[in-house]
């Protein structure tokens, strides 16, 4: 298991509000990960899905046209920014795997341009304006760690961040931050105090998973409104809200709900170990009594 030889890491967050243009899109992310990296950024967070879009709004089979091999453009071209700004980036990308497969995959660029790692993401979420499934192959890699120069990171990707067993699963593993690039948003037709209590729920289940497993979550989320092409519902206002939470659920920076952000942050990854020194909760763990979480539902007393 690789272990960290740095206590701090400065970490990059990159919300920002896509447009229809792919290029445009892809143009102002480069921008922004070289200014990040001049800023001392080392490691990098996208949102999800950031070339474009948020696709899913709607079943639309052109839409595939959007999805690309890995490695293929856009690693070719992340990795080219990560290698000559000597910075890991984690980027999220539609994955065409095969004729007719495909998956919602983030891959981690590694600081000498390659590909250190990629996840397929594992929970697949079908609602409305959130038509997922219809795109995307549910991942059959796993919940494994990502080794890189920076740390081992545990990349999940948006839906992923509601399941604490997912979470626990890559900090058993070793992962060091738990990280996910993220799409989700307010449906315009909810109250204001409804919108807030999704948005309250959202960052407290993922500062939860800091505190069960004693390690840092960063989390970075689109912003700003996209319309929905078939106007069956009145769009998604993204709520950005990108933040970064310590070891304690601590949050050491929190975006603004309504525009971009770059922002540098530093974390102490020592501060996990005296974390869990002083909240033991991997070395009270019963796993000799968790064998029915493996069950779809417990029927009985």
């Amino acid at each position: 298991m690789q272990t960290t030889k740095q206590m701090t890491i400065k970490i990059g967050l990159l919300q920002l509000h896509n447009v229809a243009d792919v290029k445009e899109n892809i143009h102002r992310l480069d921008t922004e990960i070289r200014s990040l990296a001049k800023r001392g950024a080392q490691l990098i967070v996208l949102q999800e899905l950031h070339n474009s879009l948020y696709f899913c709004q709607t079943e639309n089979v052109d839409l595939f046209d959007l999805a690309e091999p890995i490695p293929g453009p856009s690693t070719d071209f992340f990795g080219k920014i990560a290698r000559e700004c000597g910075v890991v980036i984690v980027t999220s990308l539609f994955e065409k795997r095969a004729p007719g497969l495909y998956h919602n995959t983030a891959v981690v660029m590694e600081k000498d341009g390659s590909i250190a790692g990629k996840y397929r993401k594992m929970h697949i979420p079908d609602d409305p304006a959130y038509y997922e499934k219809f795109y995307f192959t549910p991942g059959d890699l796993g919940f494994h760690p990502i080794d890189t120069s920076v740390g081992r990171l545990g990349v999940m990707v948006c839906w992923d961040q509601w399941y604490p067993e997912a979470a626990r699963l890559m900090a058993l593993q070793g992962a060091e931050i738990l990280i996910y690039p993220t799409a989700i948003g307010y449906e315009s037709s909810d109250s204001a105090e409804e919108q807030e209590r999704q948005r309250e729920a959202w960052t407290t289940v993922q500062r939860g998973h800091a505190v069960a497993n004693g390690i840092p979550v960063v989390t970075v989320n689109r912003v700003g409104f996209e319309p929905d092409p078939s106007k069956q519902t009145q769009g998604i206002e993204f709520w950005g809200s990108s933040f970064v939470a310590g070891p304690q659920g601590e949050l050491l920076y929190r975006a603004c709900s309504n525009d971009e952000e770059s922002r540098v942050v530093e974390i102490n990854l020592k501060h996990s170990e005296q974390v869990r020194r002083w909240w033991p909760f991997l070395r009270d763990r019963r796993i000799d009594a968790y064998k029915d979480i493996l069950k779809r539902f417990i029927d009985g007393e």
